[in-house]
């Protein structure tokens, strides 16, 4: 479980309906560590979905909308296991892991999945490693002793956000489009450049919150 003060700033932690959702969870003791695991069962569902539009392109329309929908699952899940560790006021040993690991493997699934699609599964896994890198120098801080630093501009709802556009457009339009207009790639593109100038970032605001001046 993540300490309170430590928490990601998502401003649909205050709709009344995720309030609602995680009150129901909570009731029934749902187990915020369950909750990440079903997350990231959503995000290699998502990958396999934008993957699979790939391999069975006569199937492409409703793969790309599963993987839209897995990619907001898998946020879902990440919203509400925080909500309902901070609820019924548990920890566990291995809570970080559970917070921190599905969210890697969800992250990648997905990413490696678009790549696929693109057709530049290379791409995919730079994006995926990039990805990956914005987390590590985040987790890096805090072992350090900085805040955490959960800046972008291609931070994890900015990626999953982004991802689920494009998959909702490629399954929308003509195929002739989303193929013709190279989305998916310029999509990876974008998120790793993004990526890349979201670890600099991190990065020197770590730097700056350790020599003692403002992140």
């Amino acid at each position: 479980m993540t300490e309170p003060g430590d928490r990601r700033p998502i401003a649909a932690r205050n709709l009344a309906v995720m309030e609602r959702l995680a009150g129901w969870l909570i009731r029934r003791q749902a187990s915020p560590n369950a909750i990440s695991g079903w997350g990231m069962v959503a995000g290699l569902g998502a990958g396999l979905a934008l993957a699979g539009t790939a391999w069975l392109p006569e199937a492409a329309r409703p793969l790309w909308i599963l993987g839209a929908l897995g990619i907001q699952l898998r946020l879902l899940a990440n919203l509400l296991d925080g909500m309902v560790a901070v609820g019924r006021g548990v920890t566990s040993p291995v809570g970080e892991l559970w917070n921190e690991v599905p969210d890697r493997v969800s992250d990648s699934a997905v990413l490696l999945g678009l790549g696929v699609a693109a057709g530049n599964w290379g791409l995919g896994a730079a994006a995926a490693l990039a990805a990956m890198a914005t987390a590590y120098l985040r987790a890096m801080g805090k072992a350090a002793g900085a805040p955490s630093d959960f800046r972008g501009p291609m931070a994890k709802q900015q990626r999953m956000a982004l991802c689920t556009a494009l998959a909702v457009w490629c399954a929308l339009v003509p195929l002739a489009w989303s193929h013709g207009l190279q989305l998916p790639v310029i999509g990876l593109w974008v998120i790793l450049a993004g990526s890349l100038l979201t670890c600099w970032r991190r990065l020197s605001g770590t730097a700056r919150a350790l020599r003692g001046g403002r992140a």
